[in-house]
């Protein structure tokens, strides 16, 4: 089995053929199965979080700092 990470402009003819033959088969059970992975900034949180480089705030503080 080989597993490939692709980015594909879904806006393109070909973008689009390629995202439908990808669902094709993956809902026909074809041997085709797609694994959801998180982004380069979700990643970068996660690993923020673990480090401990995060603050506390409560949420009247978070809606102080948006306004």
């Amino acid at each position: 089995m080989t597993t490939l990470t692709l980015k594909i402009n879904e806006k393109t003819k070909m973008g689009k053929i390629i995202l439908d033959l990808i669902k094709f088969g993956s809902s026909e059970k074809n041997g085709v199965e797609v694994l959801h992975f998180p982004n380069e900034e979700t990643l970068e949180a996660i690993k923020e979080v673990e480090e401990g480089k995060t603050t506390k705030v409560s949420l009247s503080e978070f809606r102080k700092q948006l306004y």
